[in-house]
């Protein structure tokens, strides 16, 4: 991409209406280039017929429009899909299409690599590189939504679970989701928009406080601060007395529930024991629990549960009023799980 050119999908409606001012253009312009974009998927000011061919001109001289490619797709059993994208300069990050019953839910990245270190996550390997531009953030879902468009099928729900930490790299990742909002961009309700973290509290009061009414999911994934301490960093600047506390004060509209995911790792927080204190962290907060069994990569010490400590943990739940969803391992014969797929291509 030109760099010394302004890539107008870096750019929120009001902010694309102050380049166009800047300009000595009229406001009402930038609403049709916006519609253009993310409802037309224009990839050039060409394709823009009810603008004047002076703007377009005068637009192709000092903007771009930015897209992305994929450099690879796998597609699972499940119908699950892999999509590998590189990136002007050469780094490369993933996203996921997870179908389940007609909702087609993304799971996009935020950040090539993650500065987070968990110990569980093949991500956090890779450590952080840099963070992804708003532009590299939406364009995923419009790649993805290009490539399932002729099947006839439709993105409802994006989920920011990717590559990368989403809340460490707030500067991009609020204007991507007010253009995934936008009733003149990507036309998504904020029901439909969930942004995952392991626990960032300043930010996730940022987050609350600038795009309020948007899903917020906590990788949680331990009930003690010693094992917490040991398996995600993050514990240690934000402990979970702090972290709850977040949680409690973020504004949820309506009946919305903050999501907990809990990535069970074999013989370490899988017990009956981890499930009651589970239940109390969390019992004064509008909850709804993700267990995720581990999925197992190379060179990592920890292990899948079994399906008896799963059974149980769930149950445990249930019983006691929890809204529990035990996630399948979705993809698992196409490498889905985050960085996966990056992992065995740079190999």
């Amino acid at each position: 991409m030109n760099n010394h050119k302004t890539d107008l999908k870096n750019l929120t409606l009001p902010a694309l209406e102050q380049f166009l001012q800047g300009q000595g253009k009229e406001r009402f312009r930038a609403t049709q280039i916006f519609k253009w974009i993310y409802q037309h998927d224009a990839r050039s000011f060409e394709e823009m017929t009810n603008i004047s061919k002076d703007l377009r001109t005068q637009l192709s001289e000092t903007a771009c429009i930015s897209t992305l490619e994929p450099e690879a797709v796998e597609v699972g059993n499940d119908g699950t899909r892999k999509y590998l994208f590189n990136l002007a300069d050469g780094h490369a990050v993933e996203s996921v299409l997870i179908p389940i019953e007609g909702r087609n839910t993304i799971c996009i990245s935020s950040q090539v690599g993650c500065a987070m270190a968990c110990e569980f996550c093949l991500t956090g390997t890779f450590k952080l590189t840099r963070n992804l531009t708003t532009a590299e953030i939406v364009n995923q879902i419009m790649a993805v939504r290009q490539d399932v468009r002729d099947t006839g099928e439709e993105i409802r729900n994006i989920v920011m679970m990717g590559m990368g930490e989403p809340l460490h790299n707030l500067d991009n990742v609020i204007p991507a989701i007010r253009i995934m909002i936008d009733g003149n961009g990507l036309q998504l309700s904020n029901r439909r928009v969930t942004v995952s973290t392991c626990g960032l509290v300043p930010e996730m009061e940022r987050l609350g406080r600038e795009v309020p009414n948007i899903n917020m999911a906590i990788s949680l994934n331990a009930t003690t601060d010693e094992l917490r301490d040991r398996i995600m960093p993050v514990n240690r600047r934000y402990p979970l007395k702090e972290l709850m506390r977040a949680c409690k004060a973020f504004p949820l509209p309506g009946r919305r529930k903050i999501t907990f995911e809990y990535v069970m790792l074999g013989g370490v927080n899988d017990s009956l024991e981890d499930a009651k204190r589970l239940l109390r962290l969390i019992s004064d907060i509008p909850n709804k629990v993700n267990l995720i069994p581990f999925n197992e990569h190379e060179g990592c010490e920890f292990r899948a549960p079994t399906q008896a400590a799963i059974d149980a943990f769930h149950k445990y739940l249930i019983d006691r009023h929890v809204t529990v969803i035990t996630r399948d391992s979705r993809g698992s014969d196409i490498s889905a799980a985050c960085g996966q797929l990056k992992g065995r291509l740079e190999k």
